[in-house]
């Protein structure tokens, strides 16, 4: 995949570069805020965890096997994200994409302890406990976003 950065706020800073978007999805925890659209054609916001692989520049998101965003995206696979740092100088991250449910338990337990790390810390967490058993029964999934593009903007290059 070409890496296809744009400018999400011509006037008000500038876009992130390469590196810049790679640091700010792989050392900032936050929460990416992920749509998808239900079977009315309504859209629906999600805040989820996320782990962003930048060699594939690819998101992954564990959640539930019957959660909404994965019956949603059996019917729709497209998706539009957003991570964004609330603090000023403000900058983030938003785009297109498509998403494929993964059901391979062994793949899907390296991801999760990825986000686990990220997120809890430790894979002992109890919340990390509880997610890595539903995972191996198959009540748990990963989410693999392939972005089309990434709409960056950081505010404090004005």
């Amino acid at each position: 995949m070409l890496l296809k950065i744009l400018n999400a706020s011509p006037g008000f800073g500038a876009p992130l570069s390469e590196q810049e978007l790679k640091d700010f999805l792989t050392t900032k925890v936050l929460n990416m805020h992920l749509g998808t659209v239900d079977e009315n054609g309504q859209a629906i916001i999600h805040p989820v965890g996320y782990y962003y692989d930048h060699s594939s520049y690819k998101f992954y998101i564990l959640t539930g096997k019957e959660s909404r965003k994965t019956d949603n995206l059996r019917k729709n696979q497209n998706v539009y994200y957003c991570v964004d740092d609330p603090d000023p100088p403000y900058k983030g991250v938003r785009g297109k994409g498509t998403a494929r449910i993964l059901e391979d338990v062994n793949f899907n337990i390296s991801i999760y302890e990825k986000i686990m790390a990220r997120y809890w810390g430790s894979l002992e967490h109890p919340m990390a406990l509880a997610l890595r058993d539903e995972l191996k029964t198959g009540e748990a999934i990963i989410l693999e976003i392939s972005p089309r593009y990434f709409s960056t903007w950081d505010y404090s290059k004005q």
